[in-house]
């Protein structure tokens, strides 16, 4: 049976003959979570954060409100894909009192768990 580890290896070489050929690819590797990304040459700082972003997201709608953390995950990444999206631009006053709003959740959040630890 092939490990992660040999796929990993195997998807190195296939990488490095692309790259013979010019193609500029990145990649990252977490073996020990069984994690590869793969970026292709134009990623920029800006959308690698926001992929980022996107698996944060997934686990805060998958965890639900079963997770006593879930709404200060949930609440931390709506403000930031509100500022990620608006990187270029200005905030609008919609926008800024929505990240307000997520700022008083993040502290009734705070706060309950607070009291569950008194």
């Amino acid at each position: 049976m092939t490990s992660f580890k040999d796929f990993n290896d195997s998807l190195l070489e296939l990488v490095k003959s692309f790259e013979e050929k010019k193609t500029q690819l990145k990649v990252e590797s977490d073996l020990e979570s069984n994690i590869i990304k793969i970026f292709g040459e134009n990623i920029d700082s800006l959308s690698k954060a926001q992929n980022g972003l996107d698996d944060i997201t997934e686990l805060a709608y998958t965890v639900a409100e079963h997770h006593p953390y879930w709404n200060l995950l949930y609440q931390c990444a709506q403000i930031s894909r509100t500022i990620l999206d608006k990187w270029e631009d200005d905030l609008s006053k919609e926008e800024l009192e929505e990240i307000e709003w997520s700022i008083k959740e993040l502290e009734h959040s705070c706060k309950k768990l607070k009291e569950k630890l008194d």
